[in-house]
């Protein structure tokens, strides 16, 4: 999953943005649940307004130790580890 590209729309507090899905780059279209195409995938969140949008890391995220690809900024991981703490 990419969750970060400079090329993506960079998401603000003031946009009014509630549609979103995720959307497969390397088969060219909508991403669930592996059903766009076989082998590798290349998911990105896509808003229906602005296109490829950046993501930050979801708590969840942390379920998985082995490591990030790409790897989290220091800030992303100091987020997300944050949003963890307030889940538990």
């Amino acid at each position: 999953m990419i969750v970060c590209d400079p090329g993506f729309y960079e998401p603000r507090e003031a946009d009014d943005c509630w549609r979103f899905g995720y959307f497969c780059q390397t088969h060219d279209r909508p991403y669930r649940h592996e059903s766009c195409g076989e082998g590798a995938h290349l998911v990105a969140l896509h808003c229906y307004e602005h296109g490829p949008e950046n993501m930050w890391p979801q708590p969840e995220m942390l379920l998985f130790p082995e490591g990030f690809d790409p790897l989290l900024s220091d800030t992303q991981l100091v987020w997300v580890q944050a949003r963890w703490d307030d889940a538990q």
